[in-house]
């Protein structure tokens, strides 16, 4: 083994440690900007050991390098572009991209290494053939699949669940032809014809496995897909013989399946059941509330009072917050009533927002301090001192119905925003969630509904808390 042999694989070694580190450090908010930045550090490192492997290998021509360069120019440009004008609240559509474009080229990687040998008359060994099959299998699931989600979130795609007759009995004849192709070539078969018919199968199944499942699932989805592009990255690895694909896929397909786990229990729902389809209906038209429903609207003087004259305050941010980029808005209202020896704290929910950490960051770029964010263990207990619960569209994960059997939420970990003193909810409307049941929180006696959007709501809370405080 020749030096520089010895020097990219310490390399490799180094980068494999900063995604472990980096992955370590994202547990914390408080440290998941540098576990980011280590991370990001480790694939660098790894990108440019790579390129210089194949400066020493001279196995790229020149025009060979004019394609890499220019497409990692266009690529870099557009991802710094994207991540550098996307709204928060369209985050989790540009993470599905992402998904898309990884599970996309890790299975263009297995088709390059399968085309070559094909040219050159020859048959894949098995240790080759089987991760082969399942690059392609795994990358062309997740770039149809995470395509669709995508569309499914940015409205580009009916967000409702799309299923249209005999759905289930295509999916089983994808799922067979993948099958027959697959076990044909992982036999070492290198038939280009065969690849096509898997490859598009395998594309075709990422489609018909999504549209059915409803917008509101669509988080759980894209964190499964994400486990699924960890997955095809590592299938690469073994395919081209790369320790640190094989390292740095496996740690995301482990922590997206790990994530995707969590986030199904958050929402009361198996995986099973969600990958189905068929339910959550997303951000759609909201219904109305059955005329049983009685419920107390109160004004923005109303509501500041209670706020104001408050020992203890807990905010609880959902999906309408994130709609509405409030986050400005709850900072500067927090703040003032800080000013009034308030305390107070946000409750997080695991599946606030549309995606795990989502209104984590959202608030972080309020530069809300790290240490009044709650997750749900801690924050109920904060609740239970609470003299005021200000909800901000949230809906499912606050509705007391979960405690009780024989509906759509039965079990599902709920913030116990009813155990406060009082609560006040600002919602544009007496809309369902998901879920499409009344919540029970809103006809509460100790409720107060104040109907407005998050961003005009909380500007009006704060103007009214200013004349008080004035």
């Amino acid at each position: 083994m020749s030096t520089l042999d010895t020097v990219i694989r310490l390399v490799y070694l180094a980068a494999a440690a900063c995604f472990v580190i980096g992955l370590h450090l994202m547990n914390s908010p408080r440290t998941a900007r540098r576990g980011n930045t280590v991370s990001a550090a480790g694939m660098v490192a790894a990108a440019l050991a790579t390129l210089v492997l194949l400066v020493d290998s001279g196995a790229v021509s020149a025009t060979g390098w004019l394609v890499l360069l220019c497409g990692a120019t266009v690529g870099a440009g557009a991802g710094w572009y994207f991540a550098r004008t996307v709204a928060m609240t369209a985050m989790p559509q540009l993470v599905s991209l992402f998904n898309a474009v990884g599970g996309g080229a890790a299975g263009l990687i297995a088709v390059h290494d399968f085309t070559r040998v094909a040219a050159g008359g020859g048959a894949l060994p098995a240790r080759v053939a089987v991760p082969t099959v399942l690059d392609i299998v795994i990358g062309a699931v997740t770039l149809a699949g995470s395509v669709v989600a995508s569309g499914k979130l940015q409205g580009v795609v009916a967000s409702r669940p799309l299923v249209f007759p005999g759905a289930r009995a295509v999916n089983a004849t994808l799922a067979l032809v993948m099958i027959a192709a697959g076990g044909y070539l992982a036999t070492g078969a290198a038939n280009v014809t065969v690849l096509v018919v898997l490859a598009v199968a395998a594309t075709a199944f990422g489609v018909t496995m999504v549209l059915p499942i409803g917008g509101a699932d669509m988080p759980v989805v894209i964190s499964l897909l994400n486990a699924f592009t960890g997955t095809a990255v590592a299938m690469a690895g073994f395919v081209i013989g790369n320790t640190v694909l094989i390292i740095a896929g496996a740690l995301v397909g482990a922590s997206g399946g790990i994530l995707t786990k969590l986030m199904a229990d958050a929402m009361n729902r198996s995986i099973a059941n969600i990958i189905v389809g068929g339910f959550g209906t997303s951000d759609g038209p909201a219904a109305d509330t059955g005329p049983g429903a009685q419920v107390r609207a109160v004004s923005a003087d109303d509501a500041a009072i209670q706020l104001a004259y408050a020992s203890k305050v807990v905010i609880v941010p959902g999906y309408g917050l994130a709609a509405a980029q409030a986050q400005h808005e709850v900072r500067e209202l927090a703040d003032l009533l800080q000013t009034r020896g308030v305390e107070v704290s946000y409750a997080i929910h695991p599946v606030a927002g549309r995606m795990p950490g989502h209104m984590n960051v959202l608030l972080a770029e309020a530069n809300v301090p790290y240490s009044q964010l709650k997750e749900m263990d801690d924050a109920n207990r904060e609740l239970a001192r609470a003299d005021v619960a200000l909800v901000i569209g949230a809906n499912d994960v606050v509705n007391p119905a979960a405690r009780r059997p024989g509906n759509p939420v039965s079990g599902m970990p709920i913030l116990d925003v009813d155990h406060a003193r009082s609560v006040i909810v600002i919602k544009r409307s007496m809309g369902h969630g998901y879920a499409g049941i009344d919540n029970e929180l809103y006809s509460d006696p100790r409720t107060g509904m104040y109907f407005a959007d998050a961003k005009k709501g909380l500007a009006e809370l704060a103007a009214a808390v200013k004349m008080l405080v004035g």
